[in-house]
């Protein structure tokens, strides 16, 4: 079975390196400015690196479109016609309502689409990590075929039998979860501090939040804008989002105690029932992973981005763990620094009493406020080139350590996985 990439980017060219190491006949191409370097890089490896995707769909069993969501129709409008009688055709977009529509609208009657999610980032392998397996049109013996494929990269295959369910889970374990984080980042850029140089985010949980929010702002603008602007059921859940932070500010600058501890602790007893298998974050391994110098010294934080997202879940009628099924590293870790809030008694009052009275905490919180609304109005306007521009001024902020940021986080995410 010859397996072709259309796209040899970051996730292409990781996919099409594990597939060639499987023993498959790997191909693909790629801009032809870049042609030169991935026949270096890659011509070693057994894959040939063609001149066109019209080159690529003729010869391949299983085509894989690995480019940008915003590029994608223009590339399938031109390829898929060359597709190969009866082939596979997959995409690695993250949101799949307009993926299949562009591959129903240019791909020949009989080719088969049977597409797919990798639940990770380049800088993990195949092997070992969660990739959703979509089928929509094809045969058993199509779908088998596919299943067989990741099988052989050793990834852990979880099957969803409609986009539909796909991306309403996508909006939640991807794009709420980046917007919570790339929230953080925007307020420490507006407040013109790095957080691991200030006193209130040091310890267990914000080592998570800095680590995480890190990792995110170290890859590319164009991915996240997609997962949040394409998704139809992801500008709901962010609205959500931003609807409950700003209620829970609003109760906290009022000091109506009573009410926010009356909704965060409702909020609590539906997502964090008893029934449901906790994750149980070691305490010891989030403390282990700062950048602070200082990593002794703490002051309480009202944490009012967890806080936000757990009565978002609550008001969504959302059940996170269920989520897990299509987890990603920054989404486990959200639910597991939630958890981890909501189920110590003391650290949740600790938290409740900071956002409520302590005003040292205030004008960070209110930055987080700001960044919140001005994310949420971005995704509402469906503004693809806003919502790219404003990760990119975060991310020349934090430039200095976005790579050492990078790294603790997959060494984070691996010591609390085990």
């Amino acid at each position: 079975m010859q397996i072709g990439f259309i796209g040899l980017g970051d996730m292409g060219r990781l996919y099409a390196k594990a597939f060639a190491a499987a023993g498959y006949i790997v191909c693909g191409c790629d801009l032809p400015a870049n042609r030169d370097k991935l026949e270096g890089e890659l011509s070693p490896l057994g894959i040939t690196v063609m001149e066109n995707g019209k080159d690529v769909a003729r010869v391949s069993d299983l085509v894989i479109y690995s480019v940008e969501a915003e590029k994608l129709e223009q590339v399938v409008a031109e390829c898929g016609p060359s597709t190969k009688y009866g082939a596979i055709v997959a995409g690695q977009t993250s949101v799949k309502h307009p993926e299949i529509a562009i591959f129903e609208k240019h791909l020949p009657a009989d080719a088969q689409i049977i597409t797919f999610h990798a639940m990770h980032g380049p800088g993990f392998e195949p092997k070992g990590q969660k990739l959703i397996l979509i089928p929509h049109r094809g045969s058993k013996d199509a779908y088998q075929r596919m299943y067989s494929l990741f099988a052989q990269l050793q990834t852990d295959i979880v099957e969803i039998a409609d986009y539909h369910e796909h991306d309403k889970i996508v909006a939640d374990t991807q794009a709420v979860t980046h917007v919570g984080f790339e929230s953080m980042g925007t307020a420490w850029k507006s407040a013109g501090f790095f957080p691991w140089e200030n006193a209130s985010y040091v310890g267990g949980i914000d080592n998570v939040k800095i680590l995480t929010t890190l990792r995110i702002f170290s890859y590319k603008a164009h991915v996240y804008a997609g997962l949040a602007i394409l998704n139809p059921y992801a500008r709901q859940q962010v609205r959500q989002y931003a609807n409950s932070e700003s209620e829970l500010f609003k109760l906290m600058i009022k000091e109506e105690e009573q009410a926010f501890r009356d909704r965060l602790y409702k909020a609590r007893d539906f997502v964090f029932h008893e029934s449901r298998k906790p994750i149980m974050f070691n305490d010891d391994i989030m403390r282990e992973f700062s950048l602070s110098p200082d990593a002794g010294h703490q002051k309480p934080n009202s944490h009012l981005s967890i806080l936000s997202m757990v009565d978002a879940w609550y008001h969504l009628g959302v059940n996170p763990y269920d989520n897990l099924i299509c987890q990603t590293p920054p989404f486990r870790l959200r639910l597991g620094i939630a958890e981890y809030l909501f189920k110590n008694e003391a650290l949740l009052e600790e938290s409740i009493e900071t956002a409520l009275y302590d005003k040292t905490i205030r004008g960070d919180d209110l930055e987080f406020h700001s960044a919140v609304r001005e994310w949420s109005a971005i995704i509402g306007y469906g503004d693809m080139e806003g919502y790219k521009k404003h990760f990119n001024e975060v991310q020349q902020f934090f430039d200095g350590r976005l790579e050492e940021g990078k790294k603790q986080s997959a060494e984070l995410i691996r010591r609390l996985m085990e």
